[in-house]
């Protein structure tokens, strides 16, 4: 699992722990004791597919699973816990935090070390890894775990390639599959997975999880656990003053509809294209699709954007599922051919007010 740590790491965020060195769980309960006691009780799936909103602590759940099972290899001697915590400086929790623990392998979207950016998918070559993984002797006794973060951006060759292993899986191996959507992941990997659905956070969980690792006050942890909709990693970003500002333009923007609000859109389309403006663009990006989701459900707005105007909540289902469609392509082909994002925002903007016009 060794990592360079000259490397940038995939989704990290400024100032708060990574999901293999957090050691806090936010999520329910009952989601830890079901992994425990499917550990102790002899039951444990060799592939586990847990599903959820992003920052709804997948990747948390599979690395504190990691640390519990790695750190208690004989499951029939694992305690009867009520939680997967184990003391942080056991030697198993120090390796997990430090990428080294030789029984455990990640496979994500690789560093593109050439053009300074990651890949953007999660390719075959990375899936691959598990050949010499699995099939060499275990560095330490016990399980050799593998985490998949995240299956939605396997591409198709990749999926082939992660199913041949789920359907032959070698002697001690365990697979954590994680995914935002697993309704887009080949039905066959579904079929060898046990799935674990992870709910959306509360708000009030998100708001103690900022006190406790961010220094911002209440009315901005108030502000970002609410913004955040379920995810803790979203209203980490929205403690950013940018971020903030990019959900307030993009209120204001919807919140004309069907009109459309040029100098709204430029101001969003300004923000979001700055150099270097990587969370700035990946949190626009939610903030569209949290809104068409919400279009599709027929769900109210939170606060954080205001009331929804009464001729966006006429609009009929089949529309927003067309413009979803378009409106992930386009932001596909923005991200894999890296072109302009300001564009990508006033077209994006501009789709959505059109699709408001009966």
């Amino acid at each position: 699992m060794a990592v360079s740590p000259d490397l940038p790491q995939l989704d990290a965020l400024e100032g708060w722990p990574s999901p293999e060195e957090q050691t806090d769980w936010y999520g329910a309960a009952s989601d830890e004791k079901l992994l425990v006691d499917a550990y102790r009780g002899g039951r444990m799936h060799h592939a586990w597919l847990i599903t959820g909103p992003r920052g709804s602590g997948k990747a948390t759940l599979a690395y504190r699973f990691a640390r519990f099972a790695l750190a208690h290899p004989d499951a029939a001697r694992a305690p009867a816990a009520e939680s997967l915590a184990i003391d942080p400086g056991h030697p198993a929790a120090r390796k997990i935090a430090a990428h080294a623990h030789p029984n455990l392998l990640t496979l994500a979207r690789p560093y593109d070390d050439k053009n300074k950016r990651f890949k953007e998918s999660v390719t075959v070559d990375e899936v691959r890894r598990t050949i010499p993984f699995f099939g060499a002797t275990a560095g330490e006794a016990g399980w050799r775990i593998s985490i998949v973060d995240a299956a939605d951006d396997m591409n198709a060759s990749a999926a082939n390639a992660l199913l041949k292993v789920l359907e032959e899986p070698p002697r001690g191996a365990l697979f954590f599959v994680l995914s935002h959507a697993p309704g887009r992941l080949l039905p066959t990997i579904r079929s060898r997975c046990r799935r674990l659905d992870l709910t959306p956070l509360g708000s009030d969980v998100i708001e103690r999880a900022l006190e406790r690792h961010s220094d911002a006050g209440p009315d901005e942890r108030r502000f970002a656990a609410l913004a955040g909709e379920g995810s803790i990693r979203r209203a980490v970003r929205f403690l950013d003053e940018e971020v903030m500002a990019i959900g307030s333009a993009f209120g204001r923007a919807v919140g004309r509809f069907p009109a459309l609000d040029a100098g709204a859109a430029h101001r969003l389309g300004d923000i979001v294209a700055q150099r270097g403006a990587d969370d700035a663009f990946e949190s626009f990006q939610d903030l569209v699709f949290d809104w068409l989701a919400r279009r599709a459900r027929g769900l109210p707005e939170p606060e954080t954007l205001g009331a929804l105007p009464p001729v966006v909540a006429a609009v009929p289902l089949a529309r927003w599922a067309e413009v979803w469609e378009k409106v992930r392509q386009s932001s596909a082909e923005v991200e894999a051919l890296n072109l302009d994002r300001k564009q990508y925002v006033l077209t994006t903007i501009d789709m959505l007010a059109r699709a408001t016009r009966m």
